[in-house]
């Protein structure tokens, strides 16, 4: 009897191992979660910072230079192949006079006259900008005969011809400024067309320094 219950006892004991062990491959066998998976990983991909952003013409990194105002001389490219037409268009109806063409007839010569009276405007209209915005903020500084704080100019044009004209509006150098000019400088020749000064009506009792100037660096 000692015999046979010393042996259940083994066969027992040798069932428990056998169980404990293919629980333990099993769990050994079953895939772990990787700790790169994990949500709290350091790995994890951070999100891009949202924010405003400024326009590329309002970007102060990509500043270039001051801004370059046209010259009204470019009106003579357009004015050369006008003329180039024209001319073309002229020599057509003359060299199809001799016979009887069904396209070419009166109007090639009109659209050809045309065409060269357009050019001879855009090469009388091609002006040369000489004067400058700054030559002309000089001349309209002398012009007002009072010291001048902020100041902009203006390109227009005068006349059947397009004359550059520049049209300078300058404020007087106080805070709140107390008069105000309108010089109109000619574009091609250094010289003042015209000089209108009064008192400042604008009204700004109410503006601070700071709203005027921008806030203290």
């Amino acid at each position: 009897m000692a015999a046979e219950t010393e042996t259940e006892n083994k066969t027992a004991t040798g069932a428990g191992t056998d169980t404990n062990t293919g629980s333990a491959s099993a769990g050994k066998g079953e895939p772990q979660p990787d700790a790169a998976d994990s949500p709290d990983s350091s790995d994890s991909p951070k999100s891009p910072d949202v924010g405003d952003e400024l326009p590329p013409e309002l970007d102060v990194s990509g500043y270039v230079g001051p801004y370059v105002f046209p010259n009204n001389s470019r009106r003579r490219v357009p004015g050369a192949l006008y003329a180039f037409l024209g001319v073309v268009v002229i020599a057509t109806w003359a060299l199809t006079l001799s016979s009887d063409p069904n396209i070419v007839n009166g109007g090639f010569l009109a659209a050809g006259i045309a065409l060269l009276v357009l050019a001879a405007y855009h090469f009388r209209a091609g002006w040369d900008l000489r004067v400058e915005e700054t030559d002309a903020l000089l001349e309209a500084v002398r012009a007002v005969g009072f010291p001048v704080g902020h100041a902009s100019a203006q390109m227009g044009w005068r006349g059947w011809f397009s004359r550059p004209t520049w049209r300078i509006l300058v404020f007087s150098n106080e805070v709140r400024p107390l008069r105000r000019g309108l010089v109109l400088v000619d574009g091609v020749e250094p010289k003042v067309l015209d000089v209108i000064v009064e008192d400042n009506p604008e009204d700004w009792s109410s503006l601070t320094d700071s709203d005027i100037h921008g806030p203290p660096d």
